[in-house]
């Protein structure tokens, strides 16, 4: 059975209450829940895990190694400055879907770079939780080719 990681950044424990403006009003609680359910439906499993610390998100890149099939994930403002999870996707050479709830390119100058972007196979932002289920269905349709 496929299994995939589910990662999030800093911040992202805030969702339902940060920002509701720009980020909605659903908790990554309700995001996991829904990816889970998704899973199930596509006959996978998935892990999902938030840290607000940069090692932290590069020690689980590192772990998904003989663990998971691929890595769906939201790097949050670590996406616009981490060159170290860049280079741990990069190492471990898992597909990876980027995914944003908004829009970043419509946002401030600063978000509109991705350190993560060159070393994935995809991006998806813009479109609220929509975005984790629409990458997820993608990462999985680039693994069952």
């Amino acid at each position: 059975m496929i299994s995939v990681l589910i990662l999030n950044g800093p911040n992202l424990n805030l969702l339902g209450k940060r920002e509701p403006g720009i980020y909605g009003s659903i908790t990554l609680d309700e995001i996991n829940a829904l990816l889970e359910n998704e899973a199930s439906l596509l006959d996978l499993k998935v892990c999902c895990q938030q840290s607000n610390h940069e090692g932290v998100l590069v020690d689980a890149i590192h772990a998904t190694v003989d663990m998971h099939q691929g890595l769906l994930i939201n790097a949050g403002a670590y996406t616009h400055t981490s060159v170290a999870l860049r280079d741990a996707i990069a190492a471990v050479k898992i597909p990876t879907v980027e995914v944003h709830l908004s829009n970043i390119y419509s946002r401030e100058a600063f978000r509109h770079h991705s350190y993560i972007a060159p070393v994935a196979i995809g991006q998806i932002s813009g479109f609220g939780a929509e975005s984790y289920r629409l990458g997820l269905h993608a990462l999985v349709h680039h693994l069952r080719r």
